[in-house]
């Protein structure tokens, strides 16, 4: 199960992440995303567990609570191709 981990301090590191979801069961991967051009974490993650019933234990467990002081959205990620298209310019280079 991949889990969306939002609402993130910027200092959070994946180890971090690990140790809060782990009580729940094995964690395969811990991603947080990273702005590309500064390398800062844009405040949330991505979590994948193997179990789906642990997946979900952990997203019940942490959902709504506090987190290095910030409190946590923690739900089932969709796929990228769910995602509806957020308009505006075209990106790439052609443009300027």
């Amino acid at each position: 199960m991949n889990i969306y981990v939002g609402n993130l301090p910027f200092g959070t590191k994946e180890e971090d992440l690990r140790q809060a979801f782990e009580p729940f069961g094995a964690v395969s991967s811990v991603n947080v995303v990273k702005d590309r051009y500064s390398g800062e974490s844009r405040g949330f993650a991505f979590i994948e567990m193997p179990s789906d019933d642990e997946g979900r234990a952990a997203m019940q467990g942490l959902d709504g609570k506090e987190f290095q002081g910030r409190t946590l959205k923690v739900n089932e990620a969709k796929p990228r191709t769910d995602r509806p298209d957020r308009g505006g310019r075209p990106r790439g280079r052609g443009d300027r």
